[in-house]
């Protein structure tokens, strides 16, 4: 039996770039000038090389979620526990493999709050010659739910921590870097997806919101879940994911409705009344 295996090489910016949502422009930390980041593709059994260069001036480093480190632990990425922060104008190398996963995970910034703007997919494709465990989808698409902050996240952090008091809670919640419609502000019109009848869709779902836990829903649409946090699970039928920060889910979504507009939401999990 032959086993074959490929190096993947990366190379990622840490750089400013200013984005206006909710009608207000403001300078936020990206890789290479994207909100969400740029995905990371591999397939299972493969080698992964990322060059973080910080071009910023906050410290930075980059967490590979759910990724097994083994043997690999200086590339986990938490500041301060595997490795010294990437200073302004330096650079390090992350060296991974990827062994026994394959799925959806995510990438982020793991110091202060940075990880708000500086995130993105890992997708996992399965061994060369190796199906899915479920019916081939037509398409694949990205779901990164997340949130925005009119404010510097940092400024929200530091305030928390000064305060010792609950932190604010941010201004939207955002799918793909775009919060929904708002009244009175044209720029905002929300995330499209778009889909073709009859066909069915992966999508690869992934909550890089900072502490809320989120429900998923598609109007007059079901899902069938067929993978979380990058292992196969035995399918099953919803209307609703409910899925926690960091967390991944990989659902099948059949456009079998009439042509036209469904709304595509995310709200937070509460288990207190908000008066």
């Amino acid at each position: 039996m032959t086993v074959e295996s490929k190096v993947w090489r990366y190379k990622f910016h840490v750089v400013m770039k200013n984005f206006t949502r909710l009608c207000e422009s403001k300078p936020v930390v990206t890789v290479d000038g994207k909100f969400p980041g740029p995905t990371l593709y591999a397939r299972e059994d493969d080698r992964v090389v990322v060059r973080v260069v910080n071009n910023v001036s906050y410290n930075i480093t980059i967490h590979w979620h759910g990724i097994r480190q083994l043997r690999t632990g200086w590339s986990d990425g938490p500041a301060y526990v595997t490795q010294c922060p990437i200073q302004t104008g330096e650079s390090y190398l992350y060296k991974f493999n990827i062994t026994g996963q394959r799925g959806t995970l995510f990438w982020h910034a793991h110091i202060t709050w940075l990880r708000a703007s500086v995130h993105g997919a890992i997708v996992i494709l399965p061994k060369h010659g190796v199906p899915y465990p479920f019916p081939k989808p037509n398409h694949e698409k990205i779901i990164i739910l997340g949130e925005w902050w009119k404010s510097d996240v940092n400024d929200v952090m530091n305030q928390w921590v000064q305060t010792g008091l609950p932190p604010n809670v941010s201004d939207a919640h955002t799918i793909n870097g775009f919060p929904g419609p708002v009244p009175n502000c044209s720029t905002s019109k929300g995330y499209t997806l778009h889909v073709e009848a009859g066909k069915t869709y992966l999508l690869r779902i992934i909550n890089a919101a900072l502490n809320e836990d989120l429900f998923f829903k598609i109007a007059k649409h079901r899902f069938t879940v067929v993978e979380v946090d990058a292992c196969y699970v035995k399918p099953f039928e919803t209307d609703t994911i409910y899925i926690a920060p960091g967390q991944t889910t990989n659902a099948l979504l059949t456009a079998d409705q009439g042509s036209g507009k469904y709304l595509m939401a995310i709200s937070p999990f509460m288990d207190t009344i908000v008066a």
